[in-house]
């Protein structure tokens, strides 16, 4: 004789069938000291019952008009209770792995995330491994187990869209790493890891579902892919950020100095290994002469300087910068440009917005001329590739980085936001203030 299943919830209400004999005529069916909530005889050798409510383990006895017999035991279970172990969250994909702990869960038949049938493993009576289904679309849903001692729910998982990256800003840095910039894009909201050419952020901070604050570690010199892993997936920017050298001032043959100039930043010569004045101008960095650092230094600009070359031109220019207003774009003059006034650079509030000056042969700047930068312009992104040499005159403010083929003269009084750096000469200052603008 069996009785099948031969467990249920202490609610009652289970369907459970009797096999045995002499059935036939069946006037009472006892769980317990209970009556079966309802009974009927199939057959001489089957009774279909519904359990009533009840408590642990009992006897279930069959009475007819012969007498009352023992079926067999029954076994009122407690009904589960469960919570989800961290994390929370996963991709709408599925396939990862949520683990529940509770109890009452040996006997579990059924888990379902939303109307999503999970499998599952039970790896103990306070623990199942289950295996998250697909979703059709991001959100939270409610986790439920159903076992035989009845059904639990109201634990709710989430799933989440993969992330995306729409800026970094600002997108350029020194290779010291250590600056603070911010990610924006989607899905951010649970981040677990934040990577600048495949290294680990300092540190980081989720703003909100849409920004990250990350503090950048040390990087090569160079573009470098951006990543953020989240519980939803993960998203690589390509080349996203790139990490600016630590030079402001590199001579290909020489760099000479005459009066008090100051030069923040790192100042060097290769392939040449002549630096004569400092002092008594003063170099707030080091000072590197045809060592590794320059000689790297002098390779990354031939770099820079040839991709600028490559870029498409967006416009043309020629003869006088004074008095232009210029949005972000790739300028190309084919012979010589002069700056007799002011030239302004206006990024419309991109911070990331760039600018490249192909100039085909020689820059030559007036007293007191200047390039002004405005709504987020960044002395970092301007790039003057010049064919030949640059000449800045007495008292100019210039803003960007001059990549001169031949040589670069600064006159008295001039201040640079950004870098003086040649390939195949020198550069000379007179009593300037030259600032790397990272």
């Amino acid at each position: 004789m069996t009785v099948i299943p031969n467990q249920g919830s202490t609610g009652g209400g289970d369907a459970v069938t009797l096999t045995g004999s002499h059935f036939t005529g069946t006037t009472n069916v006892l769980y317990g000291s209970r009556r079966a909530a309802s009974f009927t005889v199939l057959s001489d050798s089957t009774i279909a019952t519904v359990t009533p409510s009840g408590h642990g383990a009992v006897p279930v006895s069959v009475t007819t008009a012969g007498g009352t017999g023992v079926v067999g035991s029954f076994y009122y279970l407690p009904p589960p209770s469960f919570r989800l172990l961290p994390p929370p969250a996963g991709p709408i994909a599925g396939g990862n792995t949520a683990t529940l702990t509770g109890l009452g869960l040996y006997t579990t038949y059924e888990v379902f995330f939303g109307a999503q049938a999970a499998a599952f493993t039970v790896d103990s009576d306070g623990q199942l491994t289950v295996t998250v289904p697909a979703a059709a679309s991001a959100g939270p849903v409610t986790i439920t187990v159903r076992t035989r001692g009845g059904t639990a729910g109201g634990v709710v998982y989430t799933y989440l869209d993969s992330p995306s990256i729409t800026a970094v800003t600002t997108d350029k840095g020194l290779v010291d790493g250590g600056n603070l910039v911010v990610l924006t894009g989607t899905a951010f909201s649970y981040t677990t890891v934040v990577t600048f050419g495949g290294t680990p952020v300092l540190s980081w901070r989720v703003a909100s579902d849409t920004e990250i604050h990350a503090l950048l570690p040390a990087g090569e010199l160079g573009p470098v892919d951006v990543s953020v892993v989240t519980l939803g997936g993960t998203v690589t920017a390509a080349d996203a950020y790139t990490y600016l050298g630590r030079f402001a001032v590199l001579g290909g043959v020489s760099v000479t100095n005459t009066g008090p100039s100051e030069v923040t930043g790192d100042l060097g010569v290769s392939p040449g290994t002549s630096v004569t004045g400092f002092p008594p101008g003063q170099v707030h960095g080091s000072i590197h002469i045809a060592d590794a650092d320059a000689l790297q230094a002098h390779a990354d600009v031939i770099a820079t300087y040839d991709t600028a070359v490559a870029q498409l031109p967006d416009a043309g220019l020629a003869g006088d910068l004074g008095g232009l207003t210029l949005t972000p774009g790739v300028y190309n003059a084919p012979t010589s440009l002069g700056l007799a006034t002011t030239l302004t650079l206006d990024a419309q509030g991109d911070r990331n917005a760039e600018w490249v000056f192909q100039i085909g042969s020689t820059l030559t700047t007036a007293t007191a001329s200047s390039v002004r930068l405005i709504n987020g312009a960044m002395a970092r992104n301007v790039i003057w590739q010049i064919g030949s040499s640059a000449t800045l005159g007495t008292d100019t403010t210039f803003a960007g980085r001059i990549l001169a083929l031949t040589s670069i003269t600064v006159n008295a009084g001039v201040t640079i936001q950004g870098q003086a750096m040649t390939i195949n000469g020198s550069v000379t200052l007179d009593t300037n203030i030259i600032t790397r603008p990272w």
